[in-house]
């Protein structure tokens, strides 16, 4: 655990600092007239996040966290077995958004990880697992107008924009 501990911190620490470098590439302060510029929110956010870590590192050095204390393997048999199985899923859901569009591959993903994963009832997992296209095509493609990737299924979203928008 106390490994662990310091590797995710430094990881996020390097997360942080790109981010905050990333972030000043567009204005980071007030601009009078405006509000704040275009790389104010992530540039800050970005920002307290690397002080919490510096917290985070400061009392792992002191020893003050309990995971700083633990000599004990951060993951056990069965956490890595679940870790690889989550991330197979993930990473297979992924790799679905560019063949079946985000929507489906969501669909795929919740029916994998709620009747396979999870065990539960195939009414539990229909009941989630298929309106979730529905629900994520009508607020992002639809209301946000931010359109997922939809994949070789692009032709069927045709009609569905030529009807909504």
């Amino acid at each position: 655990m106390r490994r662990a501990e310091i590797i995710t911190a430094l990881l996020m620490a390097g997360l942080s600092i790109y981010l905050m470098v990333k972030s000043a590439e567009l204005p980071i302060g007030w601009i009078p007239g405006e509000g704040p510029g275009g790389g104010f929110w992530p540039f800050w956010l970005a920002a307290f996040m690397l002080g919490s870590i510096i917290w985070v590192i400061v009392n792992w050095f002191r020893r003050k966290s309990p995971p700083s204390q633990s000599e004990e393997p951060y993951l056990d048999a069965y956490g890595m077995k679940m870790f690889l199985l989550v991330g197979g899923g993930i990473t297979g859901m992924i790799a679905l958004v560019d063949i079946i569009g985000m929507h489906l591959a969501a669909a795929v993903f919740l029916i994998y990880y709620i009747r396979f994963l999870g065990g539960h009832s195939w009414k539990v997992t229909l009941g989630v697992a298929l309106p979730t296209p529905v629900v994520t095509f009508l607020f992002f493609d639809i209301a946000l107008r931010k359109f997922l990737p939809t994949g070789f299924m692009d032709p069927l979203y045709i009609p569905l924009y030529d009807f909504f928008l």
